[in-house]
């Protein structure tokens, strides 16, 4: 059983920079995945970033959403058992409720498919004023 929690978010103008924290408890030998998802009122979740390590000689290898590539940076910090997104040049359509996510059992390297991250934190908002 994994659990993740969630910090960071909250209201930034256009332009400005956040950082999420996810903190993974449980069993850490069950995760070798981590990654966020958004999601819009009205909208479905997507995929925002995503970071996987296990079997990658040359470590961690991470996967961005098109939409963020070159603002957003995801990191892992072995030591606290967490993942980070730090969010650079927040764009309105960057609003929406950010989740955290865990590899789950079908999950595959490089998976971007919401159903294979089987673990999930409550999710924090961001938002972006114009």
């Amino acid at each position: 059983q994994v659990q993740l929690v969630e910090s960071g978010g909250g209201l930034v103008q256009a332009g400005g920079s956040l950082r999420l924290s996810c903190a993974a408890s449980g069993d850490p030998f069950s995760i070798f995945a981590m990654g966020w998802f958004r999601q819009a009122p009205g909208k479905e979740r997507e995929h925002v970033a995503s970071i996987s390590w296990i079997g990658y000689i040359g470590g961690p290898t991470a996967y961005y959403a098109d939409s963020v590539k070159g603002r957003f940076t995801i990191s892992k910090d072995d030591a606290k058992n967490s993942v980070t997104l730090e969010m650079n040049q927040l764009k309105p359509e960057d609003t929406a409720a950010y989740y955290c996510a865990a590899n789950g059992p079908t999950y595959a390297s490089g998976s971007t498919y919401a159903p294979d991250f089987g673990s999930w934190g409550q999710g924090t908002q961001v938002t972006v004023s114009s």
